[in-house]
C-alpha cells in the first residue's frame, strides 16, 4: 500500500474537444504509469480524491470533470450532448493530453464505469488503454444482451434475478420522465442529497458531495436519457473488451445486483474478479483496497501496455483470470487483504493461516513458538500470498501484543482480517483447578482473545474501512461438561464476547464471527493440561485423547475453510463438525438433555 500523498500540487489544465472545456486535473511524476479516474453520476472528479492519495506516490495521476459536471463546461443544447460517442472523444483528448506517448489505466465508478465500457470496447481506442478496472458501473451493452436472454429463455431463477434487478433500477424509470428529475435535483433532493448519501454510505467528509451537486445532477440525467433507451434497443453485438479488466463488485449494491455480471465472461477475454463486503460509493468507504486493487491491477499489466492487446498478461498477485463460469470466490474477495492469525504454528491456525495464502491474502502468522510461526509464513509464501511475514508473540502478553498491532500497522498497515485462534485445553474438575490454571487458561484463551480485539479491532475502527474479526471458540462454549469447567468458561466468554462486539462494531462496517468447533484432530490434545492427576497419569490421558481424535479425524483443514466462508459471509456463530452442530441446535431445544450429558464423565 502506498503512503497518502497531498493534493495540494496538484497541477490543472483545461482540454478542449467537440466545443468543450474538460477541467483535468493531474498529480505524480508524469514519467510513471497513468491512471486515469473516471467518475459517476451525479459526482464529480474529487469522488476519487481517497484513492488518488493513495496511488500518487507511484503513479501519474489524472482525474477529470465528466462533460457538463464540476468546472468542465455543458453541452448545448443538453439533448444529444451526453452520448456515448461524445464521451468517448472526451476521453480519447484526455488522454492524448496527459499520456501522447503511452497508454493509460483506466479506472471508472458508476456512469464513470459505464462509459469506460464504451472505451474499452470500441476499436478507436485500441492502443490507448492498458488495463480498465471497473467498479458498480455495467456495460449498457452487455446489460442488454443480459436481459434479453433472461427474457428469451426465463427459468424461476431467470426471472428471480429479473425482478431482482428491476426493482433496483426503479431511479432509472424516474430519469426518463420530462422535467421533474431537473426541478427535483434543482430544488429539494440537491439540498437533502448531501446528507441522504452521507448518512446511507456512512460518510464522514464533510466536503462531498461537490457544491456544484444541483447543476451536475441535473445536467448527468442526459447520461441517461441519451444512452440507455438506445442501447436497450439496440445493444452492440461486437461490444468486447480489448484490454484487460478487473472488475470489482460491491456486494451490498443497493443499485446494481452481483448477478448482473454472471455472463460476463463472454465480453472479456482477460478478466480479473474482486469482490468488497461494501455499498455502492467504494472510492469514498474503501479506498486503501480500492488502491491497492488498482495498483496492483495496473502494475501487473504495465510491462505489456506497449504490446498487441492480445498479448498474455502478468497474472496479479492472488487474482484468478477468468474465461467463462470458473471462478474461486475466496481468490475474488481476500486477494491482496491483510490478515493476521495467532496460534498459527500449527492446528487450526496453520490450516487457517494457509487458506489465505491460497486466496492471495498477505498473512502475518503469530505464535509463541516463533520458528512454528516461521514455517507457516514460508508455507505460506509458496502457496501464493504475495507478502507473509512471522511473529513470536505470547497472546496473553499484553505489552506484547500491543507492541505487535504498532508493528504490523507500521510495517504493513491495518489487518483487514483478524483470526484469534491462539488456545490451550485443560481438563479436570473444578475442585481441583488451582487458581494458578485457571489464570493460565484464561490468559491464553480469553485475554489472548481480548487483547487481540481491543488492539487490532481499534485500528480498524479508526480506519473506517471495515474489516472482520474471527473468534476460535469451541462447541464446549455452549455444551457444558464436569471434566472441562475452566476450557468450557474461558470459550463461553469468547462466544459472548464475540456476540457482544458484533452489535457493537456492526455500526461501522466491521463483522465478527465465532467459530465453534467440536472435536478437530490438531495437536491441542497432546499439550492439553490435565488437573488433579499426577505426571505419569496426565501423559497416558494426553495420548490416549490423542489417539480418539485421531480415530475421530476432522481435519483443521475443514475449520479453516469454515472460517473464510464465515467472514465472507458475515455469519455470527459457525459451529463447524457434525457433533458442534447437533449440540448447539440441542443446547436451543432441548437444554435438560445437555445437562443430562454434562453430568457424564468420560472414561479417559
Amino acid at each position: 500500500m502506498g503512503a497518502d500523498v497531498s493534493l495540494e500540487e496538484a497541477r490543472e489544465r483545461r482540454v478542449r474537444t467537440g466545443g468543450i472545456d474538460l477541467s483535468v486535473v493531474e498529480f505524480g511524476d508524469p514519467g510513471r504509469p497513468t491512471v486515469v479516474l473516471v467518475h459517476g453520476y451525479p459526482d464529480t472528479k474529487e469522488v476519487w480524491e481517497p484513492v488518488a492519495r493513495r496511488l500518487a506516490d507511484r503513479f501519474h495521476v489524472v482525474l477529470y470533470d465528466v462533460r457538463g459536471h464540476g468546472a468542465s463546461s455543458a453541452p448545448k443544447p443538453l439533448r444529444g450532448g451526453f452520448t456515448l460517442e461524445k464521451l468517448t472523444d472526451d476521453f480519447l483528448a484526455v488522454a492524448d493530453a496527459v499520456s501522447p506517448d503511452r497508454p493509460v489505466h483506466l479506472v471508472g465508478h458508476d456512469w464513470g464505469s459505464v462509459q469506460s465500457w464504451e472505451f474499452a470496447t470500441v476499436r478507436r481506442t485500441e492502443g490507448r488503454i492498458a488495463s480498465f478496472t471497473s467498479i458498480s458501473g455495467p456495460s449498457l451493452d452487455h446489460t442488454a444482451h443480459w436481459f434479453n436472454r433472461r427474457l428469451t429463455r426465463p427459468t424461476p431463477r431467470r426471472l428471480g434475478q429479473l425482478v431482482d434487478q428491476g426493482a433496483r433500477s426503479w431511479y432509472i424509470y424516474l430519469m426518463h420522465t420530462p422535467v421533474l428529475p431537473e426541478l427535483a435535483w434543482r430544488g429539494p433532493l440537491g439540498k437533502r442529497w448531501p446528507a441522504m448519501v452521507r448518512r446511507a454510505e456512512r460518510l464522514t467528509d464533510e466536503g462531498y458531495p461537490a457544491p456544484s451537486l444541483p447543476t451536475d445532477a441535473a445536467h448527468g440525467i442526459w447520461l441517461y436519457r441519451d444512452n440507455v433507451r438506445a442501447r436497450s434497443k439496440r445493444p452492440r453485438t461486437d461490444a468486447h473488451a480489448h484490454v484487460p479488466v478487473q472488475l470489482i463488485t460491491p456486494l451490498h449494491d443497493r443499485f446494481l445486483s452481483e448477478r448482473l455480471y454472471d455472463d460476463i465472461g463472454r465480453w472479456v477475454p482477460q478478466l480479473t474478479r474482486r469482490t468488497l463486503p461494501a455499498k455502492h460509493w467504494v472510492p469514498r468507504t474503501r479506498p486503501d483496497q480500492v488502491a491497492a486493487w488498482i495498483a496492483e491491477f495496473a502494475l501487473s499489466h504495465e510491462e505489456t501496455a506497449g504490446s498487441t492487446a492480445t498479448a498474455a498478461p502478468v497474472p496479479a498477485h492472488g487474482a484468478r483470470r477468468t474465461k467463462g463460469p470458473t471462478r474461486n470466490p475466496y481468490v475474488e474477495r481476500f486477494g491482496r487483504q491483510l490478515v493476521l492469525v495467532t496460534g498459527a504454528a500449527s492446528g487450526i491456525g496453520r490450516a487457517t493461516a494457509l487458506a489465505f495464502a491460497r486466496a492471495g491474502a498477505r498473512v502475518v502468522a503469530v505464535d509463541r513458538h516463533a520458528e512454528g510461526a516461521r514455517g507457516t509464513a514460508d508455507e505460506a509464501r509458496l502457496l501464493g500470498a504475495p507478502g507473509s511475514w512471522s511473529e513470536g508473540v505470547d497472546v496473553s502478553d499484553a505489552g506484547a501484543m500491543e507492541k505487535l498491532a504498532e508493528k504490523v500497522a507500521d510495517e504493513h498497515g491495518v489487518v483487514d482480517v483478524l483470526v484469534n485462534n491462539a488456545g490451550i485445553g485443560m481438563s479436570g474438575p473444578f475442585l481441583q483447578t488451582s487458581a494458578e490454571e485457571w489464570k493460565d487458561v484464561l490468559d491464553v484463551n480469553l485475554w489472548g482473545v481480548i487483547h487481540g480485539c481491543r488492539l487490532f479491532g481499534r485500528q480498524m475502527a479508526d480506519r473506517d474501512q471495515g474489516g472482520h474479526i474471527v473468534n476460535i471458540a469451541s462447541a464446549a462454549a455452549y455444551l457444558p461438561s464436569r471434566t472441562l469447567p475452566a476450557y468450557s468458561t474461558s470459550k463461553a466468554a469468547v462466544l459472548m464476547l464475540s456476540e457482544c462486539l458484533r452489535a457493537e462494531l456492526s455500526a461501522q462496517g466491521i463483522g465478527v464471527s465465532a467459530i465453534c468447533p467440536g472435536f478437530v484432530h490438531t495437536n491441542i490434545t497432546s499439550t492439553a493440561r490435565f488437573v488433579g492427576v499426577d505426571e505419569a497419569e496426565e501423559n497416558r490421558r494426553r495420548q490416549k485423547s490423542h489417539r480418539l481424535y485421531g480415530l475421530r479425524n476432522y481435519p483443521p483443514e475443514k475449520v479453516a475453510d469454515a472460517v473464510l466462508r464465515a467472514t465472507m459471509r458475515n455469519e455470527a456463530v459457525v459451529p463447524v463438525t457434525p457433533e458442534a452442530r447437533s449440540g448447539l441446535l440441542l443446547s436451543r431445544v432441548a437444554p435438560r438433555v445437555v445437562r443430562a450429558f454434562a453430568r457424564l464423565d468420560p472414561p479417559l
